[in-house]
């Protein structure tokens, strides 16, 4: 795992939709340091090498800049080397994400090393600075009056700060920061806060003695939000804090099991990029490593109040929804492999909503809020005419609710009014994605409960699938930038996978029935959607034999095995792509050039061959080094230009792993 990465944007911190700091220039300290949004979040370090200055992160207009000799991107790890008068520099961000591991996972804590070691055979004396400032604890550019201190922690030198005047969850929104908590900085010496420049920080200092031997500064990044979530009716904490951990406790903790954590830390890096490997070759072994954290850091990890897992994502650049259901659904193979229960956590909220008095339709909501309050869905709100993103359900003379503001808490309205506009809802999108989140799930580690207690409401859900998913009308789909569309194909795939899904289900629920009943319903739907939607070279975008399109729901027929559709379907789908593929990929559909890369994987995760994967996955690799816009892998953009369109640093980039989804499983 030794190759040079090649990024738009690398990742420092990736711990939530918050706490999610990215350096986006080639030498790391050619820019500051940003928030996913754009926002500086600055994070500073120097490297004096016998007297001199030398530049490693961020920008020192008055340092020069160290030589930078490697970039290495692993799933969880993103390390950069230097050279300095003579001296080796190793510096790398460590993000303790295990799947498999809740506590861990959710502990906002990233491990940095800075590593010395001479590089001419010499003696040198190596001064190391680090900074984090103070804009990571506030939103927005404007000062702020801080508050911090620095002491010693049993065996650590803590230092924190943050805000003097704090609202906790003051607001909601898309391109917006955190503007409470408290930022810590722990070290085995050497922690303080201090003004810098004019304004506050955290700063490490730390000198070695450096010869042939490799010298190591360690220490821990950590970032308490105090309230992360409005959950309905309750503010939760993330996952770690649910018992009453503090941030204290949980550093202290994280720097105990330093040695364990990185080891499995190690561990899991080596064998995604091996499983990535029998997958495609180093293109998607890339692919795998850029996405990794990417995906896991837009969400949040919660309880609700019984204890079960709540994992919400953030809709980032693309309207600040949280628990978005069709941004759940391209994520999943990710947590699929490594963590099926997250799925469960991705679809209890929608489930909730749905069982309120507000929800009055017979399909699947589309979220249940605007990060980070989890309130009640917003998309879609009567009150503004003629957008999707209705902003808030209001009176017309009333401003609607903007960015940075927060919504009423819609999950308590019980009147009898719908408050949704059916023009801007997904309804076989919603629900075809539902019931196949919970049934991948339920196959993935055979747990049944959560759907046995909502079945009535899965069953509205699958009959509404029945009545309108062989033709659906002008509805939108997860696709929604690129507008209604009539007759669509693709969604019709997906109304037939999801009948064949909720048959499967009731197969392994003994309901042998009505198992058999979807499972005929499923077969005559794909046949009819088939014989409509086939044309000479693979299959129509809609119905009147008209375009073309990536066919991405049609992977479950071989996830699942269901026999929906022949060898020939996905042979002539496959060569379609192929001729269809641009410089950076295949376009989404015939309307336009730009495409989605989480679909690219999905779609071409129907091919039988290592070098298919592979082909398809050269050029999102070529796109992620050529694009000219700098921002954490955006999976919207132009497939004959590499430019971005929209959506930064999105959760769907989980989908990147469905190649090695339907891997696994074939086993």
């Amino acid at each position: 795992m030794n190759f040079e990465s090649f990024l738009p944007a690398y990742p420092l911190i990736s711990t939530d939709p918050y706490l999610s700091v990215w350096s986006n220039t080639d030498h790391p300290a050619d820019s500051d340091t940003m928030h996913w949004a754009g926002e500086r979040k600055r994070i500073t370090l120097t490297a004096q090498i016998d007297g001199v200055n030398f530049a490693l992160i961020g920008r020192h207009p008055d340092s020069a800049k160290a030589s930078l000799t490697r970039r290495t991107v692993t799933a969880t790890k993103t390390q950069y080397g230097f050279e300095a008068n003579g001296v080796k520099i190793s510096v790398s961000f460590r993000a303790p994400l295990l799947l498999d591991d809740f506590d861990i996972l959710s502990t906002p804590v990233t491990y940095v090393d800075i590593a010395f070691a001479s590089g001419d055979g010499k003696t040198h004396k190596a001064d190391a600075c680090l900074i984090w400032h103070d804009d990571i604890v506030k939103d927005g550019p404007a000062l702020q009056p801080m508050i911090g201190n620095a002491y010693k922690s049993g065996s650590l030198s803590l230092a924190w700060m943050g805000k003097k005047h704090q609202s906790l969850l003051c607001h909601s929104g898309d391109h917006i920061t955190i503007d409470w908590g408290y930022a810590y900085i722990a070290a085995d010496k050497n922690a303080s806060f201090e003004r810098v420049e004019g304004h506050w920080g955290l700063v490490l200092r730390d000198s070695k003695a450096v010869s042939e031997n490799k010298e190591t500064i360690r220490f821990m990044l950590a970032y308490d939000d105090v309230a992360s979530i409005q959950y309905f009716e309750y503010t939760a904490r993330a996952w770690y804090a649910r018992n009453g951990k503090t941030i204290v406790q949980a550093i202290h903790e994280m720097h105990d099991r330093r040695d364990e954590i990185m080891a499995r830390l190690d561990a899991l890096d080596e064998s995604l990029y091996q499983k990535a490997l029998a997958c495609g070759n180093e293109a998607y072994a890339r692919l795998a490593n850029a996405s990794y954290r990417h995906t896991i850091c837009a969400h949040k990890l919660i309880a609700d109040r019984e204890g079960n897992p709540i994992f919400l994502s953030k809709e980032n650049d693309s309207n600040g929804c949280i628990g978005t259901v069709d941004v759940s659904y391209p994520s999943m193979p990710l947590y699929l492999i490594y963590a099926p229960e997250l799925v469960r956590g991705m679809c209890r909220p929608i489930l909730k909503f749905a069982s309120l008095p507000i929800w009055k339709d017979d399909f699947a909501p589309h979220d249940v809020g605007r990060y980070p309050m989890a309130t009640g869905q917003v998309y879609g709100l009567r009150g503004r005419r003629g957008s999707a993103k209705a902003s808030a359900w209001v009176p017309e003379a009333v401003d609607p609710i903007g960015n940075g503001d927060v919504y009423p808490p819609l999950f308590v309205y019980d009147g009898e009014e719908n408050l949704y506009d059916n023009r801007y809802q997904m309804p076989v999108e919603e629900c075809g994605n539902m019931i196949l989140m919970l049934a991948a799930a339920m196959k993935a580690d055979g747990e049944k409960a959560l759907i046995k207690e909502y079945l009535p409401t899965l069953k509205k859900w699958v009959r509404y699938l029945e009545e309108y998913g062989e033709d659906p009308g002008e509805q939108l789909c997860t696709d929604d930038f690129a507008g209604h569309l009539a007759h669509n194909v693709n969604l019709a795939f997906k109304a037939v996978s999801g009948l064949a899904a909720y048959g499967w289900i009731m197969g392994e629920l003994g309901n042998s029935e009505e198992a058999v009943y979807y499972k005929n319903a499923a077969e005559k739907m794909a046949k009819n959607v088939y014989s409509r939607a086939r044309t000479d070279n693979g299959t129509a975008l809609t119905l009147d034999g008209k375009g073309w399109s990536l066919k991405y729901n049609a992977i479950w027929d071989q996830l699942f095995s269901f026999g929906l559709f022949d060898e020939e379907f996905y042979k002539a789908e496959i060569q379609r792509y192929k001729e269809e593929q641009n410089e950076y990929g295949v376009p989404l559909d015939s309307r336009r050039g730009y495409t989605k890369s989480d679909w690219i994987l999905w779609a071409a995760s129907m091919a039988d061959s290592k070098e298919d994967i592979e082909a398809f996955s050269k050029p999102l690799v070529k796109y992620l080094k050529e694009t000219p816009t700098r921002v954490p892998f955006s999976d919207w953009y132009e497939t004959k230009t590499g430019a971005y369109c929209h959506f930064i640093a999105r959760s769907v980039q989980g989908g990147i792993f469905m190649p090695m989804l339907k891997k696994e499983w074939g086993k």
